[in-house]
């Protein structure tokens, strides 16, 4: 899968998520950017992902996350 489908994937899990279809995400996106992204949304951010994706992340992994192009690096892994 390539970094596009992925960011397409993840647009895609954002919007549902935060309920804002405006929303799109880029490598540099983090929470500080998306108004309703505090700790209770990322875990159901990153359970949707994990839904979406077919993958569990670690607890490394959900803790050393910076931004969605971290996220991304870790999911290509994962698939890879």
């Amino acid at each position: 899968m390539t970094r596009e489908e992925v960011f397409e994937k993840l647009n895609a899990v954002f919007r549902d998520v935060f309920e804002d279809e405006s929303i799109t995400v880029n490598d540099d996106t983090t929470a500080d950017d998306i108004e309703d992204w505090d700790s209770l949304e990322h875990i159901n951010l990153v359970n949707a992902v994990e839904q979406e994706f077919g993958i569990k992340f670690n607890m490394g992994q959900i803790v050393s996350m910076k931004n969605v192009g971290e996220m991304v690096n870790i999911i290509i892994e994962k698939l890879g």
